[in-house]
């Protein structure tokens, strides 16, 4: 019985381990972490790892590898994306009126906050018109904020563009006096005063390898090709229009998914993943969630205008880093490459105030190639988890069985 319950054990510990060592061999590629010197680091993601790990980096892995087991080191994934910061201000709208200059409305801030965006609704789906901001502390002095500010609305069956919003540096005043330059009576719905904060964030320009742009005559379109040097994770696309004369044309861009080989040659399969305007009223930065791209495709409608001068175009992405706790000492690698890989958890996701704010990045080796161990016969039986619980499974049913065969006989 003693020897029953022991080879038990030993075989549940066998299966165990043989599942632990077996981590590193589901990953295609590795790199050494160097400069490992405290409990926390900081590791920032090479590009070159983009082409080969998923999506959304789900298969990014710390191991570190002693003499007896394999180690997994826990991390959180963050970004350095800018942080805005929106605060509402209450305000009171005193009064509408008119002049032979355009119609006045003014609003009363009743605290001492400053702002720097005014959001305008109106009922008017199609308008153009200017805009005079005023500040004063006692509605008798007033002071320009800005001028001739352009806002617009156009909405027909090929566009639907609306430009409604007072962006001026931060002004701190009790009474803010808006004039519309308008001779039709312009129905302001809702009004929306906000201070917004941002902290810049930090970009990596990616470096483009060639872009071609092609005039489709029959589809009123141009089509803008980009291919980077590498793949990449992008977060924001400014193009530059070298015309001076208004333009509003709406936009898709979009990505390779695939590719095919026919017998006509590759045909290549986009999908869209961001869509906008291009206008002569902002400045023309599409902004978007990180996707890794090496291949997009940029389609803009001119409809019956000829078409726009395209200038630079800039492909920027945020930097990724890994924030990583170490505790055990070991060779520790960076691994990566298993796009069927699940997003990992752990337990520091809930304890992010204990980290330090300063981190010491950690040195990134060379792309290593995992070698894969020629499996044998029982490999793929303790690789898959199914099996592991299973085997663990029966072996706890069977020690159950034996310890009541021991007390009935008892």
């Amino acid at each position: 019985m003693k020897l029953t319950i022991r080879t038990s054990f030993c075989l549940l510990f066998f299966s165990v381990c043989t599942f632990t060592y077996g981590q590193m061999e589901q990953y295609n590629y590795k790199r050494e972490l160097k400069g490992i010197s405290e409990q926390w680091h900081k590791i920032i993601l090479p590009i070159e790892i983009y082409g080969e790990t998923s999506q959304n980096l789900s298969d990014i892995r710390i191991f570190g590898v002693t003499k007896k087991d394999t180690l997994e080191s826990p991390y959180l994934l963050r970004s350095t994306a800018e942080k805005i910061s929106i605060n509402k201000v209450a305000f009171k709208t005193l009064n509408a009126s008119r002049n032979n200059k355009g119609y006045y409305y003014t609003f009363e801030i009743p605290t001492v906050e400053s702002i720097n965006q005014i959001k305008l609704q109106f009922k008017q789906q199609n308008f153009d018109w200017r805009v005079r901001l005023e500040g004063s502390q006692d509605q008798k002095e007033w002071f320009t904020v800005v001028n001739k500010y352009r806002i617009l609305s156009i909405k027909n069956d090929l566009t639907n563009f609306q430009f409604t919003k007072l962006t001026f540096p931060s002004s701190k005043y009790r009474f803010f006096r808006m004039l519309i330059d308008s001779k039709e009576r312009p129905k302001l719905s809702v009004a929306s005063v906000e201070k917004h904060e941002i902290t810049d964030g930090t970009f990596r320009k990616h470096s483009i390898k060639k872009v071609g742009i092609k005039e489709n005559k029959k589809s009123k379109q141009t089509e803008i090709d980009i291919e980077l040097q590498l793949p990449a994770s992008v977060s924001r696309i400014k193009i530059d229009i070298s015309d001076t004369f208004d333009y509003y044309r709406p936009l898709a861009i979009k990505y390779l998914i695939d590719s095919v080989k026919t017998e006509q040659g590759w045909k290549y399969n986009y999908s869209t993943f961001k869509t906008g305007t291009l206008n002569s009223l902002e400045e023309n930065e599409f902004k978007f969630k990180s996707l890794t791209v090496q291949k997009l495709k940029i389609i803009i409608e001119n409809q019956d205008n000829q078409p726009l001068s395209i200038g630079t175009i800039e492909v920027k992405g945020y930097i990724h880093q890994l924030v990583t706790r170490f505790i055990d000492q070991a060779d520790y690698f960076l691994t990566y490459g298993n796009k069927t890989a699940r997003k990992s958890q752990y337990d520091i996701e809930r304890f992010i105030n204990t980290i330090p704010n300063k981190l010491t990045a950690l040195e990134v080796g060379n792309e290593l190639i995992l070698k894969k161990e020629k499996a044998t016969l029982a490999d793929p039986l303790f690789r898959n988890k199914i099996w592991l619980w299973s085997i663990m499974t029966l072996l706890i049913l069977l020690l159950g069985w034996f310890s009541l065969k021991m007390m009935r006989k008892n």
